[in-house]
């Protein structure tokens, strides 16, 4: 990732964060924000034009207020968010599976937004809304099965979709080893409820004691994992002080995955030996002789112990710091829909154990049309339970029986008096008869008639 995109995401994801609140859980704030991001070409009225670089996150003068409430959930302007959209989905990470989709109701016109389109990554599935066991089906596929269900359920009132998948299934590159629970520390109520839990290994992982900004002197642990063809995850762990709020701990995170990706040693961090030896609620430092090649005869080790986890969770994103209200507006007014309301969810999974992670997220945004008042109506089911009689009648509306919109495929007939596609002519009509005059001898005439008195089982077909 860019180190310009790098500040817009954190914040985004504080606040993503916020809206979810203190429990238990895993999130993508990348996912939704990638959502965000492919509206972007939609909101933006000239991505080629830079903007005003004093008018904040993306504002340019004349701009809408959809478009300015878009750059302020992405943190930048929607040109660069566009940008950065496609060089993540269009040149897919090895150990990130990721998928983008729009889609659109069936049948629905979009030869107006073809220059919105082809901005797009490349890699976006554009078509007609699938119902909701494609939705489910495209949810299990892009996450190789992690994500089961697509978090939001298709209705008549959706206009259009977007949607984005990740999923990341992983092993460290050096495994952890097992200690006793009891190691947690005498002060962490985890350590009376488990028996086991992961130390990290002699070698490969990265640990600190860290001084930070928002969370005061934390902790952090950094498991690589086995790279493919030169592209890998770390995943960083940290804890702070009991009465740190997760979101400062949230943030010091998101400050310091900046720096263990390229495995530096992160600002602030802490040498042991301007500790005081003994426990702490985060550590306990022990002095020990041994054989070094320090030169100055101060060796410093670090080692870990933190529990296996895991978390499903299921988000609610219409909260407007989101963004997705904005995106709605953009899309609406790209494909020409007149969406009054918004859904936006996403449903993660994680689970961290000793030798590997995985996770997965997908994010779904429908835009929605008001549906029509409620009313009361009477539905009546008709059975043709006895003997009854069957009338074929020849149907022509073809204007001096030379036919009207010939070149329809959707009005030819098959010579018995029904479309092509099986649909019966006569109930597209909406004026009636054709007058006898003026249109063909063949319509309205009976061909056949029955009486039907002997019912037969419906065939295997």
């Amino acid at each position: 990732m860019t180190t310009d995109m790098h500040g817009p995401l954190s914040a985004y994801a504080e606040r993503l964060h916020a809206t979810i609140g203190d429990r238990h859980h895993v999130a993508s704030p990348l996912g939704a924000w990638l959502l965000l991001a492919l509206s972007a070409a939609a909101a933006d009225p000239d991505p080629a034009v830079d903007s005003d670089p004093t008018a904040g996150s993306g504002s340019t003068a004349g701009s809408d207020p959809a478009a300015d409430a878009l750059a302020e959930a992405l943190g930048t302007d929607l040109g660069s968010a566009a940008e950065v959209a496609r060089a993540l989905l269009d040149a897919p990470h090895p150990l990130v599976a990721s998928a983008t989709a729009l889609w659109h109701r069936p049948g629905q016109d979009l030869d107006g937004t073809a220059g919105w389109r082809a901005a797009l990554p490349a890699t976006t599935e554009v078509g007609a809304l699938p119902e909701q066991a494609g939705l489910d089906a495209w949810a299990r596929e892009h996450t190789d099965g992690l994500i089961e269900t697509f978090p939001l359920k298709v209705s008549p009132d959706v206009v259009f979709a977007l949607a984005s998948a990740l999923a990341t299934r992983i092993s460290w590159a050096e495994p952890f080893e097992v200690a006793d629970a009891r190691t947690l520390g005498p002060g962490s109520a985890w350590a009376r409820d488990l028996r086991r839990v992961l130390r990290s290994p002699g070698h490969g992982h990265q640990c600190a004691i860290v001084t930070t900004a928002r969370a005061g002197d934390v902790i952090m642990h950094a498991a690589p994992a086995q790279t493919a063809d030169g592209a890998g995850l770390v995943v960083l762990s940290v804890a702070a002080a009991p009465e740190v709020p997760p979101a400062d701990v949230l943030a010091a995170a998101y400050h310091l995955s900046a720096c263990v990706v390229d495995g530096a040693e992160p600002a602030g961090r802490r040498s042991l030996f301007d500790l005081p030896l003994g426990d702490a609620p985060l550590w306990t430092v022990r002095e020990e002789q041994v054989r070094t090649r320090a030169r100055d005869g101060r060796e410093e080790r670090h080692s870990a112990v933190l529990p296996c986890w895991s978390a499903r969770s299921d988000h609610d994103l219409t909260a407007e710091s989101l963004g997705f209200p904005a995106a709605t507006a953009a899309l609406a007014r790209a494909l020409g829909q007149p969406a009054q309301g918004f859904e936006a969810r996403q449903v993660a999974m994680a689970r961290y154990d000793r030798y590997g992670f995985e996770a997965a997220a997908v994010t779904g945004m429908f835009g929605t049309v008001s549906l029509p008042p409620e009313g009361v109506a009477r539905i009546a089911e008709l059975r043709f339970g006895h003997p009854y009689a069957v009338v074929a009648i020849a149907t022509d509306t073809r204007a001096g029986g030379a036919g009207r919109q010939a070149d329809r495929a959707d009005t030819r007939t098959d010579g018995v008096g029904r479309r092509a596609d099986g649909a019966a002519t006569w109930e597209d009509r909406a004026d009636g008869p054709a007058d006898s005059a003026g249109g063909s001898s063949w319509h309205g005439v009976p061909v056949f008639s029955a009486w039907v008195a002997e019912p037969e089982e419906l065939s295997g077909a």
